[in-house]
C-alpha cells in the first residue's frame, strides 16, 4: 500500500460542499412512534393538529359566565342585579362556556345577593376573559414542519393537538470503527499495560458515540482493527454491507506510512477529499465505498471531533432535514497574540473571564492530542486561513461552549501554576455554584503583567527578591506601578527536586544538577520557580549552561512531574505535592510562599468575597494540608494593601 501524500488541501468550506452535495439524498426511512418516546427525535412529515385547542370556548378565569350585551349599561352607579342560572352561571378556569353566554366576569367583581342573585357594577365586553375556540390551534392546521427536533415545548403542543403517534426520521444508523495496532479497549487498559507505553486506550470511539446521540444517531462501535490494509479494507466492506447509514473510520487518515483509509476507500470506491485546511483535522478523508459514506478521521482526540462535528454531524442534520445548532457567539480580547500558519484555519480552544467590560481570551494548549483543552474550554476562536494569527488586545470572535452566565460568574486567575488552584475551584463550585474560578498558567510575571493590562482579577505569585528574601511586594512595586491590589497568602509551599522513585543518581541538591549524566526538565521563563532555581544558581556559582536540559521548559508543576515519570529527564524543580500526586520522590530544596495578587477594583466583588471565604474555611486548609508539602498557617491572611 503506498504511502499517503497530501497533493492539495480543500478548504473547509469546500469539503463540506463536496460530501454535502454528494450524499444530499436521506437513505432514512420514516417511522411512526408513540408520542412519548419523541423526545430528541426529527419530524419527518408535517405534524397536523387533529384537535382544536381549545376544542371549545373556555372561561379563562373563575366566576360567572354571561352574554355580554345583558351586562350593558352597569357601573357602580347603576348596577345591574342578574339571576343565577338564567343570566349568570359559575364557572371555573377551563370549562365551556354554556350555550348562548360569550364572556366571563371574575369573582372579584361580582356581588353575591344571596344564593339566587349577584350584582354587577361593570359591564362586560364579548369574550372578555374567554379562550376562544382553535384560539392556539385550529384542527387540520400545520402545528410544526418536517426537520422539527422535539423537545419539551413540541411534546406539549403535539399532546395538546392530539398528535399521539407522530411520524420521524428513524435514527441514522454509524458504524465507528476504531483502529490500530497500539490501541486496546478501555476495559482492558490496565495501568500498568499504559504505563510502559506499548499500548493505549481506545476512547476516541466513546466520544464519536456521544456526538453521533447528540446529531439524533444510533452509534454502533465496531471492533478494533489493526493497522493492516486487508483488515481494515474487511472492516469497511463489512460495515458497508449491514444497516449502517455512516461509517466512520477513525485514527486511520493522517499522511503517515501506516495509515491506508484514504487509499482503500480510492481502491474500492470513492474519494473525493483527502486533507482539509483546518488545524486540528487537517487529514480527513472523505468519500464513499459500495454506496455507503465512509468518514476517516484522524486519531488525535481533538482532531476527531473537530472533523466529525463538521462532516459527521452535518451530514446526520441534513438527513433529518434539520440543522444542528451553532453555539452562542461573543467577542473576547486575546489576553497575547495567537499566531497561526497561514493557509490552515485553526481552531484555538479558549479560557474566558469577564474582566470589567472585556471579555478576555486565554489560549489553552493547541496540541490536536490534549482533550482537555475542550473539556476545560469555555470557547472557541477560529483563526482565518489567510492571516497569520490575531493580535492581542484586539476583539475577535469566539463561539461559547459555555453558557454565559457561567462565564460571568467565573473569576480570572492568570498566573504562577499550583495544584491548589484547581481544589480552591472545586470548593468554590460546591459552596458557591453561582461562581467559579478559572485559572491559566502562564508564570509569576505573566500573572502581573495580566494585572497591569487588566486582563484578570487575580495572579498567582511566588517571585522572590533575592535581596531581602521576601516574596512578592518588590515585584509588585515594580510592575503594579498604577494598579492597587491587595496581596493574600494562598499556600507555604515546600519546593523540591523531583526525582524517579528511589533517586537512582542519588541527586542531593541543585549543585548536582549539572552533574554529567543528568538532565533537566525547567519551568518556563517568568515563572516564580525559574526565578528561584536562577537564584539558587547564581549563589552557588553554577552556570545555566551547565545543566542538560535547562531550556527544556514546562509550564506546570504536574508537567514537570511528569517529565521525570516518563524518564525525560532525571529531575525537575517543583512542589513536593505534584511529586507525591505522582509518586515520585523529592529532594526538599526549600519553603516558598505563594500569593494571590487581587485587583483592588474587584476585593468587594461577590466572586472575590466567595473565594476569600472558601480559603480561610477549615475544610479548605484540610483538604490542602492532605496533598503533602503544603503550609496553611497564614492561608487566607490579608498581608499588604498596595495603593499603586
Amino acid at each position: 500500500m503506498e504511502r499517503n501524500v497530501y497533493l492539495k488541501l480543500t478548504t473547509l468550506q469546500e469539503a463540506r460542499d463536496i460530501w454535502l452535495s454528494n450524499l444530499a439524498a436521506s437513505p432514512l426511512a420514516f417511522e411512526e412512534i408513540p408520542l412519548e418516546q419523541a423526545h430528541g427525535r426529527t419530524l419527518a412529515e408535517p405534524a397536523v393538529a387533529r384537535l382544536s385547542s381549545p376544542a371549545f370556548h373556555g372561561a379563562a378565569m373563575d366566576g360567572i359566565a354571561v352574554k355580554a350585551s345583558d351586562t350593558f349599561g352597569a357601573s357602580e352607579s347603576g348596577p345591574k342585579t342578574l339571576a343565577v342560572g338564567e343570566k349568570a352561571f359559575w364557572i371555573n378556569t377551563g370549562h365551556p362556556l354554556p350555550d348562548g353566554t360569550d364572556a366571563v366576569i371574575m369573582v372579584e367583581n361580582i356581588i353575591r345577593e344571596g344564593e339566587a342573585e349577584v350584582r354587577i357594577e361593570k359591564a362586560a365586553f364579548p369574550w372578555q376573559h374567554v379562550r376562544k375556540l382553535g384560539e392556539d390551534m385550529v384542527a387540520t392546521e400545520i402545528l410544526l414542519p418536517p426537520g422539527t427536533l422535539v423537545g419539551p415545548y413540541e411534546l406539549g403542543a403535539l399532546a395538546a393537538a392530539g398528535v399521539l403517534r407522530p411520524t420521524v426520521f428513524a435514527r441514522p444508523r454509524v458504524a465507528i470503527i476504531p483502529s490500530g495496532s497500539e490501541l486496546v479497549p478501555l476495559s482492558e487498559a490496565a495501568p500498568e499495560l499504559l504505563s510502559s507505553g506499548a499500548k493505549l486506550p481506545e476512547f476516541n470511539s466513546l466520544i464519536l458515540a456521544s456526538l453521533v446521540r447528540n446529531a439524533g444517531g444510533e452509534p454502533l462501535v465496531l471492533p478494533i482493527v489493526p493497522d493492516h490494509p486487508q483488515s481494515i479494507a474487511e472492516a469497511i466492506k463489512k460495515a458497508a454491507k449491514s444497516d449502517a447509514d455512516l461509517i466512520v473510520i477513525n485514527a486511520g487518515s493522517s499522511a503517515g506510512s501506516h495509515d491506508y483509509t484514504a487509499s482503500i476507500i480510492r481502491h474500492n470506491g470513492d474519494l473525493w477529499v483527502h486533507g482539509v485546511n483546518v488545524m486540528p483535522g487537517k487529514p480527513t478523508a472523505l468519500g464513499r465505498v459500495r454506496g455507503k459514506p465512509v468518514l476517516g478521521i484522524p486519531g488525535y482526540p481533538v482532531s476527531a471531533i473537530i472533523a466529525f462535528e463538521e462532516f459527521g454531524q452535518s451530514l446526520l442534520a441534513l438527513w433529518q432535514g434539520r440543522r444542528m445548532p451553532e453555539a452562542p457567539q461573543a467577542e473576547a480580547v486575546p489576553f497575547q497574540p495567537l499566531p497561526s500558519r497561514p493557509g490552515m484555519e485553526e481552531r484555538v480552544r479558549v479560557k474566558l473571564g469577564q474582566v470589567g467590560e472585556n471579555l478576555v481570551a486565554v489560549p489553552l494548549p493547541r496540541g490536536a492530542g490534549t482533550v482537555t483543552s475542550l473539556s476545560r474550554a469555555d470557547g472557541i476562536i477560529r483563526i482565518p486561513a489567510d492571516v497569520e494569527g490575531l493580535p492581542a488586545d484586539v476583539p475577535a470572535k469566539v463561539s461559547l461552549i459555555r453558557a454565559k452566565e457561567q462565564i460571568a460568574g467565573a473569576l480570572l486567575a492568570i498566573g504562577s501554576h499550583d495544584n491548589t488552584l484547581d481544589l480552591l475551584d472545586s470548593f468554590i463550585r460546591k459552596a458557591y455554584p453561582r461562581f467559579s474560578l478559572t485559572s491559566a498558567h502562564v508564570g509569576s510575571m505573566g500573572g502581573l503583567t495580566a494585572l497591569k493590562q487588566r486582563r484578570c482579577h487575580l495572579a498567582g505569585s511566588h517571585l522572590l527578591n533575592p535581596t531581602d528574601g521576601r516574596y512578592n511586594r518588590a515585584a509588585i512595586a515594580t510592575h503594579l506601578r498604577g494598579v492597587p491590589v491587595c496581596l493574600v497568602r494562598l499556600v507555604d509551599r515546600e519546593q523540591c527536586l523531583i526525582v524517579p522513585p528511589g533517586n537512582p543518581l542519588g541527586i542531593a541538591g541543585i549543585a548536582d544538577l549539572a552533574r554529567p549524566g543528568v538532565t533537566f526538565v525547567n519551568r518556563q521563563r517568568g515563572s516564580g520557580t525559574r526565578v528561584l532555581l536562577d537564584y539558587e544558581l547564581s549563589r552557588l556559582g553554577v552556570s545555566p549552561d551547565s545543566i542538560a536540559g535547562y531550556e527544556n521548559e514546562e509550564y506546570t508543576h504536574m508537567n514537570v512531574a511528569a517529565a521525570v515519570l516518563s524518564g525525560r529527564a532525571s529531575a525537575g524543580l517543583g512542589v513536593q505535592a505534584a511529586a507525591n500526586a505522582l509518586g515520585l520522590d523529592f529532594v526538599p530544596v526549600g519553603t516558598e510562599e505563594y500569593d494571590l495578587v487581587i485587583a483592588e477594583e474587584y476585593w468587594n466583588d461577590l466572586r472575590v468575597e466567595a473565594l476569600l471565604d472558601v480559603i480561610r474555611s477549615a475544610a479548605f486548609k484540610n483538604a490542602v494540608s492532605a496533598l503533602g508539602g503544603y503550609g496553611v498557617d497564614r492561608t487566607g491572611e490579608l498581608l499588604w494593601t498596595f495603593e499603586g
